[in-house]
């Protein structure tokens, strides 16, 4: 299947979209690595605000180019979701409801991921200029320090994204290959 949502999204839409289903996302997406996660979660553990609301927010795992002239983002491809596994399942339980990356996730993320009706969706790997096309407006909100991995709001139009794990638990990584096997059987 395909669907059309708008970020933020609520838990009913996104609670409808299965692993494999392809997403046309726009709206409002926030841009965060490692080290960003690693800040908000000790904000979280600290008991202070974040400096984003992340209450039904999507983070995209990327660390945009700089832009050149004429352009609103440099390249914006996606990087490897794992390097998020330990702080993503605190800040799902905090409110996050989408993950957008590329790769597996761990056992913790999967299940925090169930836990919380959320969703992580898979970016094209290799595809950053595409991916920057999709942003039509882009500001630093946080964390300047951390150059390209700095959180940035981003407003994206039609950014094409592919269901990676479902609220349900499916995961195209696991459920994928064995789908893929069992038609060569056929």
């Amino acid at each position: 299947m395909e669907y059309r949502i708008s970020f933020p999204a609520s838990r009913e839409e996104l609670s409808v979209l299965r692993a494999g289903d392809r997403v046309i996302a726009s709206g409002l997406i926030y841009t965060a690595r490692d080290a960003a996660h690693k800040r908000l979660t000790e904000l979280i553990h600290a008991g202070k605000e974040l400096p984003v609301d992340i209450c039904g927010a999507a983070i995209y795992y990327a660390g945009p180019t700089p832009e050149k002239p004429g352009q609103i983002i440099g390249s914006c491809g996606p990087t490897t979701s794992g390097r998020m596994d330990a702080y993503a399942p605190e800040l799902l339980d905090h409110g996050l409801a989408v993950m957008i990356g590329k790769g597996d996730r761990s056992a913790a993320v999967i299940d925090a991921v169930v836990r919380n009706g959320a969703v992580y969706l898979a970016a094209m790997g290799g595809a950053g200029a595409l991916m920057g096309s999709c942003v039509t407006g882009a500001e630093l909100v946080c964390y300047e320090d951390l150059g390209c991995e700095a959180i940035r709001a981003l407003k994206v139009k039609d950014m094409p994204l592919t269901v990676a794990i479902d609220s349900l638990g499916g995961d195209i990584y696991k459920n994928g290959p064995e789908a893929y096997l069992k038609s060569l059987e056929d």
